[in-house]
């Protein structure tokens, strides 16, 4: 990955939404919720204040409207601060 994020910054790619809900309605793009869960494709090294929590390969939820959108080679990624991370999902 040719974007490495610098301090507490980390890269995401954001997972698909749903295209259908759960009675088998699909879904417009336009209705379609915002995402807010993603795997994390690159860290930072953190900092003395906050070190890195997570790593590559993670899957978290992060907050509604954090980061900032980037478009590298084609592929959407979103790079946010590691305190707007709000859960690592198992």
């Amino acid at each position: 990955m040719a974007i490495k994020p610098l301090g507490s910054r980390v890269l995401i790619k954001k997972l698909e939404a749903e295209e259908k809900t759960a009675g088998g309605i699909i879904l417009t793009t336009a209705a379609q919720e915002k995402p807010q869960m993603a795997e994390v494709v690159a860290v930072g090294p953190g900092t003395k204040d906050e070190p890195m929590e997570v790593k590559a390969g993670d899957k978290i939820v992060f907050a509604k409207y954090a980061g900032t959108d980037v478009k590298y080679e084609g592929e959407d990624y979103t790079i946010m601060k590691q305190s707007d991370i709000l859960a690592v999902v198992d």
